[in-house]
C-alpha cells in the first residue's frame, strides 16, 4: 500500500513539475467539454485521485479527449491501441471488511474477546489509454466551438506588438523556454474571449523571462521558491495586463 501511495505521489509531482495545472482549464478539451474523465466503454466518470491523474496526463500529452479505455476494453470494441503508446496509471480502490477473532494479528487491544469486524482499504493499480492513442473506434462528436469569437482589438495589438512566437492549436497552454514559443489551444475552444486573452497574457508574462529579455530563473522545480515566484509573476502579469485591457478572465 505504501509503495502504491508513493507511486501516485511521484507521478503527480513529476507532472506538476512541468507546470500542469489541470484544475484550471478555461477551454473545452473534447466532446465532454471540461467534464470529468470518463470510461468510454462504461460511460462512468472516474473518481477520487483518478480524476487528477488522468487530467494531468491528458494535459501533458495534449490529448483532445477526456475518454479512456483499458487495453481489453479497446480490444472488445474492435479497436486497438497503437504500437508504442504508453498507458496511464489509475487506482482502483474498494473498502473491505474482515472479521477478526481474539488472538488474530491486528485484533484490537481494547476489544472484549468477541469477534470484531474491522474495515480496511484495498487499492491496486490499473492502466488505461486515452482515445487519442486508440485506432479503429468511432469518436464522439467534437465540442461545439465558440462560433463568433470577437477579437479584442487592444489585446490583439498587445500580442502582435510583443514579437512573441505564438502558435494556436492543440490542447495545451504553455510557454516553452527552450524554443522560446507560446502554445495556446484554438481560441474558439475557450469559454469566452476574455479567458483566451487572460491565458495568453499569463503565457506572455512567462515569455518575458527568457534569458534574452528579463532573464528570470526557469530552473525551479515544483515546490521550490523559484518555481512559485515565476508562477506568481505570471499570474500578476496576467492580472495587471487584463486590468489594463479591460478583460474579465480567469485567474489561475
Amino acid at each position: 500500500m505504501t509503495d502504491l501511495h508513493q507511486l501516485i505521489t511521484d507521478r503527480i509531482l513529476e507532472q506538476l513539475e512541468q507546470g500542469v495545472k489541470p484544475w484550471q482549464c478555461p477551454w473545452l478539451r473534447d466532446h465532454s467539454g471540461a467534464s470529468l474523465p470518463q470510461n468510454f466503454h462504461t460511460g462512468q466518470h472516474y473518481r477520487g485521485i483518478n480524476i487528477l491523474l488522468l487530467w494531468l496526463q491528458a494535459d501533458i500529452q495534449g490529448y483532445s479527449s477526456n475518454a479512456w479505455l483499458t487495453f481489453k476494453q479497446a480490444k472488445a470494441l474492435g479497436a486497438h491501441v497503437r504500437k508504442g503508446e504508453k498507458a496511464t496509471l489509475g487506482i482502483f480502490y474498494k473498502p473491505l471488511e474482515k472479521t477478526l477473532e481474539a488472538g488474530d494479528a491486528n485484533y484490537p487491544t481494547n476489544a472484549s474477546g468477541e469477534p470484531v469486524t474491522v474495515a480496511y482499504p484495498m487499492a491496486k493499480a490499473f492502466y488505461v489509454f486515452n482515445l487519442d492513442q486508440i485506432d479503429g473506434i468511432e469518436r464522439p462528436e467534437p465540442p461545439a466551438l465558440m462560433p463568433d469569437f470577437a477579437p479584442i482589438e487592444a489585446a490583439e495589438q498587445l500580442l502582435q506588438a510583443s514579437g512573441a512566437v505564438i502558435h494556436e492549436g492543440g490542447n495545451r497552454a504553455c510557454y516553452i523556454p527552450s524554443y522560446d514559443e507560446i502554445h495556446l489551444p484554438d481560441r474558439q475552444r475557450f469559454q469566452s474571449e476574455a479567458n483566451f486573452y487572460a491565458t495568453a497574457c499569463h503565457e506572455l508574462t512567462h515569455w518575458t523571462g527568457h534569458p534574452e529579455r528579463l532573464a528570470r530563473d526557469f530552473n525551479g522545480r515544483f515546490g521550490e521558491q523559484s518555481y512559485a515566484f515565476e508562477e506568481l509573476v505570471a499570474e500578476l502579469g496576467s492580472a495587471y495586463l487584463g486590468a489594463e485591457l479591460g478583460l474579465n478572465g480567469v485567474l489561475e
